[in-house]
């Protein structure tokens, strides 16, 4: 008998096993595939291993402006590339299975349903439980007329194996992945076509922030089909065809058990809680911000409405959002578009990267930092894009998470030169 039995060993998943088991919970972790999920394994870590590398590729070929003499041009190794994101995977996985055993948490590698509100099914046996967290992710999503195919359409899993360069590389789906990977493959040479079927790239981030990186994607040689549907296309013209439009919720994991769901995402209330009382549930299954961080603050928190007996509300109003894009841009709590609705006054400061030292130190002048607040001058959110833009963007998560004024942030003391300075120059001008 468990106190907590907790399905999908992502983000959420591992972060509410090690809260529960700190706090005395004997807890069962059960995933279907490997430790760490989706994150881990064919999403968030490996996209930023090989962005990285692009990163550091861009800065090679122009080491003639910071005074480096290289002898051949610079180019990238795609084995060793993959080499290097399966070492990553390997070390981050080794830290998770230590702290699984350091916890006592028992882990079970197979696929589970759940049969009853306190019994799961795994393995072939039946097992027991106070709580149930549900925990399962989600997967790419696939369009009426275009299905993955794993050769010439592919997800964003498989685009993550690169061993052949397309010469011609289309995107469907303008959105957080699908910016990610134009940068990568624009960085490897590919002729990168982004078709999107909204007015902007990126919905939903700050639109300044967004049309400073289609700017750059079209000085890289991209080309940008705005409010364009993707079936429009010749898909004859493309090497490969990357279709990220989303990702649904997973939530195949009941058996027989009436659960609310809403277009298969789980509904949860305040407190995490689903429409059966003991089963809780978070993470990318129950929808919202389909992010690792957001994930693992809603695991620890499903465990303490646990324990606690559900006082906790989750609070969602400073979760920082980022893209790894050359440059990175970074966004948390309202944007420019939506505190101008909510509002009926708001102050808006902004600095721009030209007049940063450190900007020119690094040669990574393309960029702003842009802050809203309320007539009161409380932060109500921020748009980052440049260098650094997602370690910046937590000064800014910290001021709108606690109410900070902008008197409270331009007052504080900035070293200098920095980048993080740019948050300071921004209310001072």
């Amino acid at each position: 008998m468990y106190d907590l039995i907790i399905i999908g060993a992502g983000p959420a998943g591992i972060a509410a096993a090690e809260y529960a088991a700190r706090h005395g919970f004997k807890t069962a972790l059960i995933e279907k595939e490997a430790l760490g999920g989706v994150c881990l394994n064919s999403g968030c870590i490996p996209t930023k291993t090989i962005l990285n590398t692009t990163k550091l590729f861009s800065q090679f070929k122009k080491s003639a402006k910071f005074g480096i003499d290289c002898a051949q041009e610079p180019r990238i190794d795609l084995s060793r590339l993959g080499q290097r994101v399966k070492e990553v995977n390997t070390q981050l996985r080794a830290g998770l299975d230590f702290l699984v055993k350091a916890n006592k948490i028992d882990f079970i590698l197979a696929r589970a349903v759940i049969s009853a509100p306190g019994q799961v099914i795994c393995a072939g046996k039946t097992l027991e439980a106070k709580y149930i967290l549900v925990a399962c992710g989600s997967r790419p999503i696939e369009l009426p007329k275009i299905k993955f195919d794993g050769e010439k359409i592919i997800s964003s899993a498989e685009a993550l194996d690169i061993r052949d360069i397309p010469k011609k590389l289309l995107i469907i789906g303008g959105g957080v992945i699908g910016c990610e990977f134009a940068e990568i493959f624009l960085s490897l040479g590919s002729a990168v076509e982004i078709v999107e079927l909204t007015p902007n790239l990126l919905p939903g981030i700050d639109k300044e922030a967004a049309r400073r990186i289609e700017s750059v994607f079209k000085k890289k040689g991209a080309k940008i089909h705005l409010n364009t549907d993707a079936s429009t296309l010749n898909f004859a013209d493309y090497d490969k065809v990357l279709l990220c439009v989303g990702r649904a919720p997973d939530s195949d994991c009941f058996l027989g058990l009436d659960i609310k769901k809403e277009r298969n995402r789980i509904l949860v209330n305040e407190y995490l809680q689903t429409s059966v009382p003991n089963i809780y549930a978070a993470g990318d299954c129950i929808g919202g911000y389909l992010l690792a961080h957001a994930a693992s603050y809603e695991g620890r928190l499903s465990v303490k409405n646990m324990l606690i007996g559900n006082t906790q509300k989750a609070d969602y109003k400073a979760v920082p959002s980022c893209i790894f894009t050359n440059p990175e841009i970074a966004c948390v709590g309202l944007s420019e578009e939506d505190a101008r609705k909510k509002e009926q006054e708001v102050i808006i400061k902004k600095f721009d990267f030209r007049a940063l030292g450190m900007a020119y130190v690094f040669d990574e002048t393309d960029g702003f930092v842009k802050i809203i607040a309320d007539k009161e001058e409380n932060i109500l959110g921020a748009a980052i894009a440049g260098h650094k833009a997602s370690e910046l963007i937590h000064v800014l998560a910290l001021a709108v998470n606690n109410g900070l004024k902008l008197s409270q942030v331009r007052d504080t003391i900035f070293a200098h030169p920095t980048v993080s300075e740019a948050i300071a120059e921004t209310l001072l001008h």
